[in-house]
């Protein structure tokens, strides 16, 4: 045989066991397995979730302001009430915008980006922003803390908001429009 040959056959076996392999690892897992492997993670998602709100009850605390709590986590506080349009899903909203971590450090603003525009109901910001910015209309200011799992998650944004990180939004909506 040829050194072709046992290259062919080689290669021949190597795909021969790549797809038994593929076909093993398409095991059903029975509802005790799973439940094994997501009581940890659920566990582990739970004592978070109690620290990010420790954290940020202790900051409002702090800061002496006086928010609500929506049930998905974003904490929100309207303090200038407008008189334009309400924001609504569908519509495109303008905001002027301050962004900080927890700790006060700056991250972005509008400021030094430009306002930011998008259509509410796309996912195209944080969701938590979207969230705090359907209880406005044109005119109003607010703050929205925004945890973790409505903001960047785990991994941040790669940039200036670190993974895990509670964001601070002092947001103004600016318009609201079709």
């Amino acid at each position: 045989m040829t050194n072709k040959c046992y290259i062919y056959y080689f290669l021949l076996i190597v795909l021969a066991l790549t797809v038994i392999r593929c076909k093993e690892d398409k095991k059903k897992y029975s509802e005790e397995e799973l439940k094994e492997f997501k009581e940890p993670l659920i566990r582990v998602n739970k004592y978070l979730v109690e620290e990010d709100v420790k954290r940020i009850e202790a900051y409002i605390e702090r800061r002496k302001w006086n928010m609500d709590t929506l049930g998905t986590g974003l904490y929100y506080s309207l303090y200038k009430h407008g008189k334009g349009r309400k924001a609504e899903i569908e519509k495109t909203a303008t905001i002027k915008y301050k962004v900080s971590l927890l700790d006060g450090t700056f991250c972005y603003d509008s400021d030094s980006l430009g306002v930011k525009t998008f259509r509410i109901g796309t996912r195209r910001v944080e969701q938590g922003l979207e969230e705090g910015i359907l209880l406005m209309q044109e005119g109003d200011k607010a703050h929205f803390i925004i945890p973790p799992h409505l903001a960047y998650g785990l991994t941040g944004d790669g940039n200036r908001i670190p993974p895990r990180a509670i964001i601070v939004y002092d947001v103004e909506l600016l318009k609201v429009k079709d």
